[in-house]
């Protein structure tokens, strides 16, 4: 067995789941009306990440690495089970998933949990990205097997309510090189979404919270079918370029280690 989710198995009982380099300096706005509460925004540190998996419950041989360059293949962590990406919501990416988003179904009205091919969280607490980016690399790709199907408007509603999860959180939120904001509400200008893939059909997935559900990538040409690899790597990197004038953004990779 990989994973031993204890938290997440708990979530699915109950229903039958440059970051900010530096929070402090870049929040300006107040939490939007669309969200039902506020956590302190994750600073982007594999340190960080890794002590929050653990304490979710994650095995140790599951590791949040750097991702320095998306250049150089020899340079890339071996065994990339999801890669979390960090990056400024810019005018041109807000613009980008407005069009995007017009014509794509909601998933928490029409979803079918038949045909599901990856585990999606809508998210409804403010700042908290960086952890349902988490969720998402740890309820999907060789970690599918140990979730049970669940529906995603409860997912949502039992995330937010959980104070076992809220707890958890807390205790890692605040760590850190750089100083978290004074006030959870304080909005921010960096997002995370987890790119991962289907054990069983081999698509790729764009999971963000923040959007209608579920944004299928396609199937990468590539040897590996469940891991991340090169041609995978390279549509994370398109949807970098396409961000025009984004340019501080930062990678984190979910590894199997020995």
């Amino acid at each position: 067995m990989i994973l031993n989710l204890p938290l997440i198995v708990i979530l699915t009982l109950l229903i039958t789941t440059e970051t900010c380099p530096n929070p402090s300096a870049v929040f300006t706005l107040k939490m939007p009306q669309t969200y039902n509460k506020a956590f302190i925004p994750l600073e982007s540190n594999p340190q960080v990440f890794n002590e929050l998996i653990a304490l979710l419950g994650a095995s140790p041989r599951l590791q949040f690495k750097d991702v320095f360059t998306l250049d150089d293949p020899t340079a890339l962590p071996q065994k990339i089970l999801a890669l979390v990406l960090i990056f400024p919501t810019t005018p041109t990416f807000e613009a980008r998933l407005t069009i995007e988003d017009a014509g794509a179904k909601d998933w928490m009205v029409e979803h079918d949990e038949e045909d599901e091919d990856a585990v999606w969280f809508k998210q409804t607490i403010n700042n908290a990205c960086g952890l349902y980016a988490i969720l998402h690399a740890l309820a999907n790709g060789r970690a599918k097997d140990f979730l049970t199907p669940m529906d995603p408007a409860q997912a949502a509603m039992v995330l937010e309510s959980s104070k076992e999860l809220e707890d958890a959180y807390a205790t890692i939120a605040t760590k850190g090189d750089t100083a978290a904001p004074q006030s959870a509400e304080d909005e921010v200008y960096f997002h995370y979404i987890c790119f991962v893939k289907s054990p069983d059909t081999g698509h790729l997935y764009e999971l963000d919270g923040d959007r209608k559900g579920p944004v299928d990538k396609g199937i990468p040409n590539e040897v590996e079918k469940v891991d991340l690899g090169a041609e995978s790597v390279d549509i994370v990197r398109n949807f970098i370029l396409q961000g025009g004038d984004n340019i501080g953004f930062s990678l984190l990779a979910l590894t199997e280690g020995a």
